[in-house]
């Protein structure tokens, strides 16, 4: 799931973004109001984490522009601001939710989960693919009924293949689901990864699809 996270304190938004990758998040990060705007604009996300006080353009700006635009995607506000109508203001502009810092993650990993299951969004907690089976909430995966112990990012590349098992995904679309953007990545590095998949599943479950990238192979074999 992709999240977007709009967020000016530097230290705070490093803490989430590695317990939200955690809990299985594609998260991109952004600190200031216009910048938010943008990527809105730009990019599909799935849910969005918004601070209210924001350099640039404050959050509920970015709020109202991102409503006005017909983004109908799931807000969920994380604001230092406790006061009765920033929370009312906020929630008529069109935010889903709002949690005041400080805040114990926990309960903001339970909101998010609410508010995708609210939207339609909830991801599926199992995939079945011939004799791949993903088991997303753990990250466990089994190949013809044998468990395969996989790294992080090989399953999260494993499962964004096998989510759209016709489509060819190119190096920049899986690097940009597996680290995000703006971080340095080794121009192989997708290609190590389908390596060791292919090693611990087998070779023709991945397909090279020659000049454009990598779809889901045979998974029946």
């Amino acid at each position: 799931m992709r999240l977007l996270l709009v967020e000016d304190d530097a230290l705070l938004a490093s803490g989430l973004r590695v317990a939200l990758r955690r809990a299985h998040y594609t998260v991109e990060h952004v600190c200031d109001g216009a910048s938010a705007v943008a990527a809105l604009r730009d990019n599909a996300f799935d849910i969005a984490v918004l601070d209210l006080g924001l350099p640039e353009l404050d959050g509920t700006r970015v709020l109202e522009q991102v409503r006005a635009a017909g983004n109908g995607l799931p807000v969920l506000i994380l604001s230092a601001r406790d006061a009765m109508r920033d929370r009312v203001q906020s929630l008529d502009l069109g935010a889903d939710d709002y949690l005041v810092k400080p805040f114990e993650l926990d309960e903001l990993l339970a909101r998010l989960r609410v508010l995708m299951r609210r939207h339609g969004g909830r991801p599926v907690n199992r995939i079945e693919r011939g004799a791949l089976v993903l088991e997303v909430d753990s990250l466990r995966a089994s190949w013809h009924g044998q468990p395969v112990e996989l790294q992080r990012l090989e399953f999260m590349l494993l499962k964004q293949l096998a989510e759209q098992p016709q489509r060819v995904f190119n190096r920049a679309q899986l690097e940009e689901t597996l680290y995000g953007w703006g971080e340095g990545v080794e121009s192989n590095t997708i290609d190590v990864h389908v390596h060791h998949l292919r090693k611990k599943l087998a070779p023709a479950a991945i397909k090279t699809v020659r000049g454009v990238g990598y779809r889901l192979g045979d998974v029946n074999a």
